[in-house]
């Protein structure tokens, strides 16, 4: 594999997501609006009954991996499903909003 990714973010995000959709929040302890989006992922993650999962990589500490993704802006969120990213935003964006970006990749079963 051409890319190097930590261990972490090989083992929850790369492999995990062949398991079900891997959600990474980019962010950083001094970014507004990251403490911003951050709870409102969280919370979703929370309420999604283990249907996808949630990984936060602090781009501070994880320099080389926030360029690997080229992590212009934070908060970044990808969505990873078989080991790719198949979706992605920037900035805070609304709970509905989220929502609505989750759907064509979440399946839920009720």
């Amino acid at each position: 594999m051409s890319n190097q990714y930590p261990d972490f973010f090989q083992k929850e995000v790369i492999e995990k997501s062949s398991e079900k959709p891997v959600v990474v929040d980019f962010w950083a302890p001094w970014c507004g609006p990251c403490r911003i989006l951050g709870p409102t992922l969280e919370k979703l993650a929370k309420s999604s009954k283990g249907t996808w999962r949630l990984v936060k990589v602090n781009t501070d500490r994880n320099q080389d991996l926030s360029r690997q993704f080229g992590i212009r802006g934070i908060p970044a969120v990808m969505m990873f499903r078989d080991g790719e990213v198949v979706d992605q935003f920037v900035g805070v964006q609304p709970e509905p909003t989220i929502r609505r970006w989750l759907e064509p990749h979440i399946t839920v079963t009720e």
